[in-house]
């Protein structure tokens, strides 16, 4: 996994902590919703804004389709240039 995707779980797992929400069995299949991680829109806010502040940029504000599992945030980084 490069870099920017580590990053991107550290990111994730801190933010599911300070929420109370279990990171245990998370996969890159776990969905950002619902059944998933169960996120609102404050906390997909939340989570765009530490992503922001840690990477540079954030899938949820990118432009492009909207997260739907842990995957796609992963993804995201994978394709967007490193700084």
């Amino acid at each position: 996994m490069g870099t920017d995707q580590s990053r991107a779980r550290a990111v994730i797992s801190q933010f599911l902590q300070r929420t109370n929400k279990s990171v245990d069995g998370m996969t890159d299949d776990t969905g950002l919703w619902g059944d998933g991680l169960g996120l609102d829109s404050l906390e997909a806010a939340e989570l765009s804004a530490m992503l922001e502040d840690e990477l540079g940029s954030d899938p949820f504000s990118a432009g492009g389709e909207m997260p739907e599992r842990v995957g796609d945030i992963f993804a995201f980084y994978e394709a967007a240039p490193s700084e």
